[in-house]
């Protein structure tokens, strides 16, 4: 893909995948909208107006080469609205109680498995009555693995799921009251410190943020030249680089707002904005370069610079605190990474996103 393609991508993205994205998202919303006890109903409709980016985003993987992009984007809007309804379901009703979290978060898991019973997902939770908006999410991602050949679901099936594992686990602890969360979170990844010594614990709970990688697992499905060793690279590929670098990029513009509200932030873990820009610099070049090794290398460095691009388009990302760190990271990740910079300047703009 050359740096003339990208703009066509976009074009491709905006024009073609964003009214499918909208016209799922509104179909969520009507069933959300008759959810019959109110926290829930608000939550519900609060999380697809104020984060129905992350659907926009996540489906560039509905342009992942040779696949049917009107099911992928189906899959990855109801996934990813699962995620973002729970994240607030444990971030904004005052309930901070780990095992109500991870009933919820079963949701998750078994989403990704076509021929599992549901569990009860509200059993621990104070509000319960959702009118089977979470089963019906839980049940659309099931019929979008139902409909995978046998033989390419197999080849991912290990490595989707322990993607999802993390990201309900992260998603758990990080949401405990702040004098539990931090001594959960470093028992949960400490086993992991030896497998990811390039990465330090947080830098790896960021990665596990993530749901791109269930996305790319779910797109290559659907593709004819799926191979037994195609799962395995890109979870190599995306997890950490390409995952963490997302999060991370997510609470770098957000850092100074999560600072003032007293919210984790896993950028803040960086001792001074030197040792920030440094590691969030190597997350950049390592991404780009996992994203080489795959099949279809051009399209993987595509959603690396949309990454950057998109979140440096941001208006958080010129804040006295992190302006500097910005210009580093857009200048050194590219002419591609300039360019799409460029055009969710103007996206932003227009308000398409």
């Amino acid at each position: 893909m050359s740096i003339l393609e990208r703009p066509q991508l976009i074009y491709k993205f905006v024009k073609e995948i964003f009214p499918l994205v909208k016209e799922e998202l509104r179909n969520w919303e009507c069933l959300a909208s008759r959810i019959p006890d109110e926290n829930l109903r608000n939550q519900a409709l609060q999380s697809i107006v104020s984060k129905r980016f992350h659907c926009q985003g996540g489906s560039i993987y509905a342009l992942y080469p040779g696949t049917d992009t009107k099911q992928k984007v189906r899959f990855i809007v109801a996934y990813q609205t699962i995620s973002d309804y729970l994240d607030n379901l444990v971030d904004s009703l005052e309930v901070q109680d780990e095992q109500a979290f991870r009933q919820l978060h079963f949701a998750l898991t078994e989403a990704l498995d076509p021929n599992t019973s549901l569990s009860d997902y509200y059993l621990y939770y104070p509000y319960q009555d959702d009118g089977g908006y979470l089963t019906s999410l839980v049940h659309t991602c099931q019929q979008s693995m139902r409909i995978l050949p046998y033989s390419r679901y197999a080849s991912v099936k290990e490595n989707i799921s322990w993607l999802a594992g993390l990201y309900s686990n992260l998603q758990i602890y990080k949401h405990l009251p702040i004098n539990e969360r931090e001594k959960k979170m470093a028992a949960w990844v400490k086993p992991y410190e030896s497998i990811y010594p390039e990465i330090g614990p947080m830098e790896f709970a960021a990665a596990t943020g993530s749901t791109l990688g269930v996305f790319c697992l779910y797109a290559v499905c659907l593709n004819s030249e799926l191979t037994n060793e195609t799962g395995s690279k890109i979870v190599k590929a995306y997890f950490p680089w390409i995952c963490g670098l997302h999060i991370l990029l997510d609470y770098f513009i957000d850092l100074e707002e999560d600072i003032k509200t007293k919210q984790l932030n896993f950028v803040e873990y960086y001792p001074n904005e030197e040792q920030m820009r440094s590691r969030l610099s190597l997350f950049v070049k390592q991404a780009l370069t996992e994203a080489s090794s795959l099949d279809y290398p051009k399209f993987h460095r595509s959603v690396v610079q949309g990454l950057l691009a998109m979140y440096l388009s941001d208006k958080k990302s010129t804040l006295a605190g992190i302006r500097d760190t910005s210009k580093v990271l857009l200048n050194s990740s590219g002419l591609g990474t300039r360019m799409l910079y460029r055009i969710c300047l103007f996206m932003r703009y227009k308000g398409t996103i």
